[in-house]
């Protein structure tokens, strides 16, 4: 009688280790996966970051090489430099010092933005 009782036990223990087993690889595949697409779009939003840097560099620099003047707006480089960037996701602060001075430019993320977990 106790070892019918035992199988019982051994036979419902395998049962569950049957379904938990497979519920805990398929949760295992999720999170890596879930982990991966993190990074990739993290790893995207800083190359969007950078592009947009250097797109607003090198504007800043045309316009300066074939107008003898630095931009006096970020407005202006959009209107006549083709300057285009996703404004729900960066904010550029724009800051001329002079006609002939480097304009202070910094690039920032606006909070909530993008793909971050």
């Amino acid at each position: 009688m106790e070892e019918l009782t035992l199988k019982k036990r051994q036979n419902f223990i395998l049962s569950i280790m049957g379904f938990i087993v497979p519920s805990l690889v398929i949760i295992f595949i999720i999170v890596i996966f879930y982990i991966g697409v993190s990074q990739i779009s993290r790893s995207t939003e800083k190359k969007q970051e950078e592009s947009l840097y250097t797109a607003v560099e090198r504007d800043i620099v045309q316009c300066y090489s074939i107008e003898g003047i630095y931009p006096p707006s970020l407005e202006y480089l959009e209107e006549h430099y083709g300057l285009v960037y996703d404004k729900s996701i960066f904010f550029i602060d724009y800051r001329p010092v002079a006609s002939n001075i480097y304009p202070d430019v910094t690039i920032l993320r606006v909070k909530g933005a993008g793909l971050r977990p």
